[in-house]
């Protein structure tokens, strides 16, 4: 499920090649994001439905990841999947990969994460629109809008 290849470089504007995200120590990402950001993009966490900045945001642009301005989706994709969170049917590219998430032991989902700095975006879900049918479930702390 999803965009994951790992023999697929991801489709990026910037020159991330110069630098190795995992090296980088939570103290470190600590310094360069705010709580909510670190605890979502680094630890995994989950912000509470209706709460984040774009959950209903209708500015066109490109939303890219906070930890390292990849740019992940187009407002293009973007539709109100009713969940309280920005949901996505298409990811730019190869900007986005998934991986099994188990942390539900009685409710596997695919975790999606950012192809460059493996930050933690959201979920992806087979309950989405055409032309997919996928639904990238998406953490706004996990993103930065960047209006055309």
């Amino acid at each position: 499920m999803g965009s994951s290849a790992s023999s697929q470089k991801p489709d990026t504007t910037q020159e991330t090649d110069n630098i190795n995200y995992s090296s980088i120590s939570d103290e470190e990402w600590r310094k360069r994001l705010n709580d909510d950001q670190f605890y979502i993009a680094r630890k995994k966490g989950t912000e509470r439905a209706f709460t984040g900045e774009y959950w209903n945001t209708k500015t066109p642009g490109t939303y890219h990841c906070i930890c390292c301005d990849t740019p992940l989706f187009e407002s293009t994709t973007k539709f109100d999947s009713g969940t309280g969170w920005p949901s996505y049917y298409q990811p730019i590219g190869n900007n986005v990969k998934s991986k099994l998430d188990l942390s539900i032991i009685i409710m596997p989902r695919q975790e999606v994460v950012c192809a460059v700095c493996d930050a933690h975006l959201g979920h992806v879900f087979d309950d989405g629109p055409p032309p997919t049918g996928k639904r990238y479930c998406i953490n706004s702390a996990s993103l930065k809008l960047k209006p055309k």
